[in-house]
C-alpha cells in the first residue's frame, strides 16, 4: 500500500534546485554620467561578478543556502538563487572608469559619460 503525504506532514525538498532572478534596477542620469542601483540580496562581493564586454554590461550575483549544519529543510517559502542582468551600453559610456559599491544588498554601479569633445577650428593647408 502507497502512502501519500497529507498537507500539514513535512516533506523532504530538495537543495539541488537552483533559481536565477532578474535583479529590479533603478536607473538615474546626472551630467556626469549614470548610476545603477541593483537590489542583490544574500549576494557577497567575494560572489559578485561585474563586467564590461562588447559594450554589454553584466552582473551575476551568487548566493548560497543557507542551511544549518547537519539540517535539512522540510519547508521553504523564501527561494534562493542567483541573479543575472546585462545591459547594452551607449558608446558615450567610459568602460575604464565603471565603479561599482556593494553595501547591505544593494549595488550601486557608476557609469561615466565621456566628456563632450570641444568644437576646434581645423587649419586648411594649400598644396
Amino acid at each position: 500500500m502507497s502512502r501519500q503525504h497529507s498537507d500539514d506532514e513535512p516533506r523532504e525538498l530538495s537543495t539541488s534546485e537552483q533559481f536565477v532572478f532578474t535583479p529590479p534596477i533603478d536607473i538615474y542620469e546626472t551630467d556626469e554620467g549614470l548610476v545603477l542601483y541593483a537590489d542583490l540580496p544574500g549576494v557577497s562581493v567575494g560572489s559578485l561578478e561585474l563586467q564590461v564586454q562588447d559594450n554589454k554590461l553584466t552582473l551575476l550575483g551568487k548566493v548560497e543556502p543557507q542551511i544549518p549544519e547537519g539540517a535539512r529543510p522540510l519547508h521553504k517559502e523564501y527561494e534562493v538563487g542567483n541573479y543575472l542582468r546585462s545591459f547594452i551600453l551607449s558608446g558615450e559610456i567610459v568602460h575604464s572608469e565603471i565603479e561599482a559599491k556593494l553595501s547591505n544588498g544593494v549595488l550601486r554601479i557608476f557609469l561615466p559619460k565621456a566628456p563632450k569633445a570641444e568644437p576646434r577650428r581645423i587649419q586648411v593647408n594649400t598644396g
